[in-house]
């Protein structure tokens, strides 16, 4: 449809002037956006003004990085037709210096130091979008390179070798896409997506498809150099407004004309294309140097010990709370503003850091025999910190924000310098440990592997994690698997591992992948082709899943999976950890990648069609699930209830089978922290589920994260959660790029939480200052003797409940437990009451004996706020940790109701 002719009915005298400032103006509001529907971008931007520099459309980035490609950058600008200014990168100090723009083009940038990209950080969590192209950021520092991931949720994975037709992908959610002149070929490599939001774009028309654009809500990050001979200068014209179209109503884009000014307002001094020629490199020229910048090897985008898990729902991206990190605060001469609700964000994580540091410091006072020791150092610590708190929003509002950031860092290093790091204030708990594989296999043999168990044992670890099945290869001579992993050669690590730790009275569970039978990174160890599948799937190819497209491998992720439908890799895997658990007195056994590779539905990406899937959901429904897609809701629920019923059918089938032959075995699953509902439809990992019916005893988020507060966000709602039956949760801390202070801290806040212990990932990133830490703090004799709670959980909540006996003690000792007269008669008495049937349930448990106990801690919990009204007018943050303890000793008592009272009781086969 085209419009030739435009009626205005009743428009009387009209102005010049007006007709000069914006012709759409005369319209209906309405008739606008008809108008608009029908009129490409770049054509209705020929009716729109000039632009300013400060108010310019989007900011290009120039450094020194794209000099010499800008004449050709500056051309394929202009004809985009689009006002935009100019940032000079060498310039940016902070975020005020990135411009007023609200979108950010980064063309070709590989090196941004660490102030730049805190400064990018500081201007997206304002609602800045960024526009990317190329190798960004590859060449910057380790820490900037992750930083710039998490910021665009996508990074440059690898070269393609040759130029390969871009292909948009033409989705329900990706209509931005559907313009015009958006196919080409293009000269560019692979855009690996980031985190569970990305969705690509657009993808190569090679093996596999690979992503060439990946967007996120905030990013859109296109796989080639642009502005060079990669790609015409028409397609990167189009490629960029189409980007522009997706942040920008186009009532505020505008043309450029004469000279861009940088977003600072002076004039850009450009080169002039029609009297210089162009300084981009030839054609050939720009591949080899594409080729130069990455590995050939694609990099793994989703791994669960490799990358940062997202936030549990998308709205909490902008939240000020949220964009709280210790990175932002490193730059105490940053200069950008802090707003009012970030004023409140920051005291509050202050106070909340301030309670913490508290909590340790009443554990270390009431556990040693000392008493004293520290605490008035302590108490002035806080002092000094909380009237820090106190000042901030007034320093905030005479908008000294340099001093306000200083203030914030000055508060959180006293606390860290009085943290009471020479005394034990570790609890009866689980203190547990990944030992990954490439940490075995360093190790070489047993005596190199005793080395990894000292360090562990002297720094209070009581269970050990042991990698024992990785990318389809057991670390030990099996008869079951077609091959040991290669890397390991002339010894078996898992009975050296066993014995090593049961000789330092640690338990060790095997830690197992499950359905994810290759990896393309172990792949390069071994000089394997990348896209070997791995020993199990080429020995049995029809057990491998597929996605959507028919690839082997999740693009972007570089693991293939079995078909968790098919009956004889079932089969397989229940022979392989029946092997694991009979051949070798472990402990437990840890169930990872329990589940299908990570899946957009809304991107038309998904995963599970395997052979015997497909045969098996087309009996039921008689529909093939190649057919069907996630807009046809019945079938697609169904497809999606069916994949998750193999999940969950597998896991009870493990516990049952193997608890049948070794009752004592400890069950955990590593598993994602995401909401509910994202686990079922991206990934079919019902964790839920098998925790309530009993199938495990021990569940590990891996509640990754750089910041407290986030690591909160993450693991919170599942300590608390009701959904879980008696099972045990255990939050998992991840030591990369983790500072020692932030790990204590993390620690310190399971400890407050109602959890069962923690555990880190992983032994190779064990640093000796953290190491030298637990040995103080949790590495005694004593304290490794304490009880295990999923081995004693009876035990356990007595000594954790003794625990904070000595805590409520110690601050009656030195008056600073505000209970007087009745009160603290009658909370003595039931204190006494509920030690008493603790005890006995201990050591002698029965079921009429736990009814009792649990009968007195409910009299107890019922009255405890009551107890505690004063207390918490003075200390409010330790009354909710000591409530939350509480709240672990029930826990414990319901998980021991199951594993030491019916299990003994009940035959296994009669609980399924």
């Amino acid at each position: 449809m085209s419009i030739k002719f435009l009626v205005l009915p009743k428009l009387v005298r009209i102005k010049p002037s007006l007709v000069r400032k914006n012709p759409l103006s005369l319209l209906p509001s309405s008739l606008v956006r008809i108008c608009l529907g029908m009129l490409p971008l770049a054509s209705y931007l020929m009716l729109l003004p000039v632009a300013r520099a400060e108010n310019a459309v989007f900011g290009v980035v120039k450094s020194q990085e794209n000099a010499n490609q800008w004449t050709g950058i500056t051309t394929r600008l202009q004809a985009t037709s689009v006002g935009y200014c100019v940032v000079d990168l060498a310039s940016v100090k902070s975020a005020a210096d990135l411009g007023s723009s609200p979108i950010l083009f980064l063309p070709n940038i590989e090196t941004l130091t660490p102030g730049q990209a805190l400064a990018l950080e500081a201007w997206m969590s304002r609602g800045g979008r960024v526009i990317a192209s190329g190798p960004v950021g590859n060449l910057s520092q380790p820490g900037v390179r992750q930083l710039l991931r998490s910021l665009l949720g996508a990074y440059w994975g690898f070269s393609l070798s040759k130029p390969s037709n871009l292909q948009p992908l033409r989705t329900r959610n990706q209509e931005w896409v559907r313009q015009n002149g958006l196919s080409g070929t293009v000269q560019g490599g692979v855009v690996i997506p980031a985190s569970l939001t990305s969705k690509p774009a657009a993808v190569w028309q090679s093996k596999d498809s690979p992503p060439a654009v990946v967007t996120t809500e905030r990013s859109t990050v296109l796989g080639w150099n642009w502005g060079v001979d990669a790609a015409s200068s028409e397609l990167d014209s189009a490629w960029l407004r189409a980007a522009l179209s997706r942040y920008i109503q186009p009532s505020t884009a505008t043309v450029l004309a004469g000279a861009p000014k940088n977003c600072g307002g002076t004039v850009v001094a450009t080169a002039n294309p029609s009297q210089s020629k162009p300084t981009t490199p030839p054609k050939n020229t720009a591949i080899r140097e594409a080729s130069r910048q990455s590995p050939p090897t694609p990099q793994v985008a989703v791994a669960p010990r490799q990358v940062a898990i997202p936030r549990i729902t998308p709205q909490q991206g902008d939240e000020p709370l949220e964009r709280l990190t210790p990175r932002s605060w490193e730059a105490p001469n940053a200069k950008q503003p802090i707003t009012n609700v970030e004023v409140i964000a920051l005291r509050q994580e202050l106070e909340n850091l301030i309670g913490r540091f508290e909590s340790a410091q009443l554990a270390a006072n009431a556990t040693n025999s000392s008493g004293t020791t520290g605490i008035l150092p302590a108490t002035k610590a806080v002092a000094a910190a909380r009237e820090i708190a106190k000042t901030l929003p007034q320093l905030i509002k005479n908008q000294n924000y340099a001093a306000a950031r200083q203030q914030w860092q000055k508060a959180q290093q006293l606390l860290w310098e009085n943290y009471p790091r020479d005394r034990q204030l570790a609890q009866a708990e689980i203190r547990a440990m990944w030992l990954d594989r490439g940490s075995i296999v360093r190790a070489g043999s047993e005596q190199g592997l005793a080395k990894i168990f000292d360090r562990l044992a002297a720094a209070g670890i009581n269970t050990v994690f042991f990698e024992t099945v990785n990318a389809g290869y057991p670390i030990y001579p099996s008869v079951v698997a077609p091959q040991q992993n290669p890397l390991v050669r002339g010894w078996d690590p898992l009975a050296a591992g066993v014995k090593l730790a049961h000789q330092r009275g640690i338990e060790l569970h095997a830690w197992v992948w499950t359905f994810a039978a290759g990896n393309q990174r172990h792949n390069s160890l071994v000089n394997f082709p990348a896209n070997y599948p791995g020993p199990v799937i080429t020995a049995h190819p029809d057990w491998a899943s597929y996605d959507n497209r028919g690839s082997l491998f999740p693009p972007g992720q570089g693991k293939p999976f079995l078909d968790p439908a098919n009956p004889e890799a079932r089969q397989y895997l229940l022979q392989l950890l029946d092997e694991i658990v009979s051949r070798y007195q472990v402990d437990g056994l840890q169930l990872d990648y329990i589940r299908y590779p990570f899946q957009d539905p809304s991107a038309e990406r998904t995963y599970g069609y395997g052979m015997a899937a497909r045969q098996q959901f087309q009996q039921l429904t008689g529909v093939d699930p190649t057919q069907i897609r996630p807009r046809d809701r019945v079938l697609w629920q169904k497809w999606t209830q069916f994949r998750t019923q193999q999940i969950d059918s597998f896991v009870a089938l493990v516990s049952h089978r193997l608890r049948q032959k070794h009752p004592n075995l400890i069950m955990s699953v590593a598993v994602f922290p995401l909401s509910e509902h994202d686990r079922i439809h991206k990934l079919q990992q019902h964790w839920e589920l098998w925790a309530s019916r009993g199938d495990i005893d021990l569940v590990v988020p891996m509640t990754y994260a750089l910041d407290t507060h986030r690591f909160n966000n993450l693991s919170q709602p599942w300590i608390t959660s009701t959904k879980l039956g008696s099972a045990l949760v255990l939050p998992g801390i991840r030591l990369l790029n983790l500072p020692v202070s932030v790990a204590i801290d993390q620690i310190q806040h399971s400890r407050d939480l109602p959890a069962s212990g923690y555990s880190l990932f992983a032994v190779e990133n064990l640093s000796n200052e953290l190491q030298t830490l637990f040995q103080r703090t949790q590495g005694s004799s004593s304290t490794s003797q304490a009880p295990i709670p999923y081995r004693q959980p009876f035990q356990t909540a007595t000594a954790r409940y003794a625990a904070l006996q000595r805590e409520w003690n110690f601050l009656l000792g030195n008056n600073q437990l505000w209970l007087r007269g009745a009160a603290l008669s009658s909370f003595n008495t039931q204190a006494k009451d509920l030690e008493s049937a603790l005890n006995q349930l201990a050591a002698d448990p029965s079921a009429s004996q736990l009814v009792l106990t649990k009968a007195s801690l409910t009299a107890f919990q019922s009255q405890f706020k009551g107890w505690m009204r004063s207390q918490s007018l003075e200390n409010p943050y330790q009354v909710k940790v000591w409530s939350n303890r509480l709240a672990t000793i029930e826990r414990l008592l319901n998980y021991g109701e199951r594993v030491v009272l019916k299990r003994e009781l009940t035959p296994v086969a009669e609980q399924f």
